[in-house]
């Protein structure tokens, strides 16, 4: 399932240099996958770990749990997809 605005919530750091409007951030940054971790949390989380910028957030489930999956932007130009347990935040 795609999350509405979760491009905006993924883009939390294009919002802070002014390139998304706060209205598409704000309504959906913390969104939790049935009590686990919030898209939010797990983007910074991502964001940090990679450091890249995630262009685009979806919830899925796979095997009975929520999943994360996010593709990611570096600096370099470079795309890829991580998944991450919404439960526990360990990446898959």
């Amino acid at each position: 399932m795609v999350l509405a605005g979760s491009l905006a919530c993924g883009a939390a750091s294009a919002h802070r240099q002014g390139a998304v409007p706060p209205t598409e951030v704000a309504p959906h940054a913390q969104t939790r996958a049935q009590g686990g971790l919030s898209l939010d949390a797990v983007v910074q989380m991502v964001q940090q770990r990679y450091n890249a910028r995630v262009v685009r957030a979806e919830t899925r489930q796979e095997n009975g749990r929520n999943v994360y999956v996010l593709r990611l932007l570096n600096a370099d130009g470079k795309v890829w997809t991580v998944r991450v347990d919404a439960d526990s935040g360990a990446v898959l």
